[in-house]
């Protein structure tokens, strides 16, 4: 996985990007923690059960993972580049660095 590289967004840059339709943000946090505060318009794949393949077709959107703070997002875009997807980006810093932008959460999952 040398070749491999995993590029940081800022939680500003996957905001907007989300509001744009640009990106779509993969939470790959447990169940237990997205029910109690969670991404607005993320997919939940928790990485405990993590299968590239069964991601959604993110319909010409750039996937962006992201976790709590951000080395299990950067552990899911590893494993699915090395499936073959071209899934390269990741929200640095996760769930405390967008709280810490002050942008929104959703609670119950």
């Amino acid at each position: 996985m040398a070749d491999h590289k995993v590029h940081d967004l800022t939680p500003e840059d996957v905001s907007k990007g989300m509001d744009e339709g640009r990106y779509l943000l993969v939470d790959v946090r447990e169940p237990n923690e997205v029910v109690v505060e969670a991404y607005p318009g993320g997919v939940v794949a928790p990485l405990s059960t993590f299968d590239p393949g069964a991601l959604p077709d993110p319909q010409g959107r750039t996937v962006v993972f992201a976790c709590r703070s951000g080395k299990r997002s950067v552990t899911a875009s590893l494993a699915a580049q090395a499936a073959g997807l071209p899934y390269d980006s990741h929200l640095a810093g996760g769930m405390l660095a967008w709280k810490a932008a002050g942008l929104p959460t959703k609670t119950g999952g």
